[in-house]
């Protein structure tokens, strides 16, 4: 059994030296960042990486990005799809905050998206998308504005969006309209609260809650942290797309749906005991899946990063440091 303060000695193979023989300068960054508790210098510094700058030029000037593959339906806003995977990529790889006015551009495009209840609406058209809300929400506390009053107002209606149970589901999965042509172009739809909470959508809102140093703390999120545990390589629910457990081990950098790393890394911030048995078990099939050389034995979705499997180790690094470290 592993000390608190030996994460490493818990994982069994130290992914340290694979980190470091990455060649990539943001991850040695980061490694040397967070895990080895180092002063690696400026974070500027990758603000000026040929990737990173690269993608800062085909910023568009109204702050958004364009989406390069065709559009399926007319109400869809895949601008603002592209926006938020374009900053993930600005801000969970390179450490870009408002301090770069591409970042205060891209913020302020998603806020020009942000309804008067408060949520983020038009990648699933007409739609309520509590989902992209949270995940849209978490890049923009990350940038530097867990204080502005757009992002209150959108906690806000998070927790006003919750079904009976504590979590989240998309509201038209739960009245069984499914997500289609049809519905994205019809009538907004109100969730039947009365249904079971998908642990797709809980997970993607949690990483809001969990980047929030107020939010991270509430009894809402903590309870909602909970029932994503009790599903952990389980089906969500009732519900189809992306349902079936096989999607618990799909992973991305920077994170997109739920998967096991994503939901660990919310409740590892939000304080959860590694001693709880869904918790251990999570920790336990990462344990499992390393290989000698430090890596990982793992299924990818590549988001446009770069260096997916090297970041993705980064990511469980990162969470064992935080509930063992």
């Amino acid at each position: 059994m592993a000390r608190m303060g030996d994460w490493k000695g818990r994982l069994g193979h130290d992914p340290v030296p694979y980190l470091l023989l990455s060649g990539n300068p943001a991850i040695l960054h980061f490694t040397r960042r967070d895990l080895l508790d180092e002063n690696p210098g400026p974070v500027r510094r990758l603000w000026e990486l040929t990737l990173a700058q690269s993608l800062l030029r085909k910023q568009r000037p109204d702050g958004s990005w364009k989406y390069p593959g065709r559009v399926a339906c007319e109400t869809e806003d895949y601008s603002q799809l592209e926006t938020f995977r374009s900053l993930g990529i600005l801000v969970e790889n390179f450490g870009m905050d408002k301090r770069v006015p591409a970042i205060s551009k891209a913020v302020a495009f998603l806020f020009s998206r942000q309804t008067g209840e408060g949520d983020f609406r038009g990648v699933y058209g007409r739609q309520y998308t509590p989902n992209y809300t949270g995940a849209i929400l978490e890049l923009i506390v990350k940038a530097g504005y867990a204080r502005d009053p757009h992002v209150a107002r959108c906690f806000e209606w998070l927790l006003s969006m919750r079904q009976d149970d504590g979590g989240w589901a998309l509201p038209c999965i739960t009245t069984g309209d499914g997500l289609n042509h049809k519905t994205m172009n019809g009538p907004l739809i109100q969730p039947d609260r009365t249904k079971p909470f998908s642990h797709g959508a809980t997970g993607m809102v949690l990483r809001a809650f969990a980047a929030h140093p107020k939010y991270k703390r509430s009894k809402e999120a903590h309870h909602a942290g909970r029932l994503l545990a009790s599903r952990f390589f389980q089906r969500d629910g009732p519900y189809i797309g992306r349902h079936t457990p096989d999607f618990w081990l799909r992973f991305s950098y920077p994170f997109w749906f739920t998967d096991l790393l994503s939901s660990l890394d919310s409740l590892s911030k939000m304080g959860f005991d590694p001693d709880d048995p869904a918790i251990a078990g999570a920790l336990d099939w990462f344990q499992m899946a390393q290989r000698p050389d430090g890596s990982w034995r793992t299924k990818l979705l590549r988001t446009g990063g770069g260096d997916t499997d090297k970041w993705v180790a980064l990511g469980i690094c990162r969470v064992f440091k935080r509930f063992y470290g």
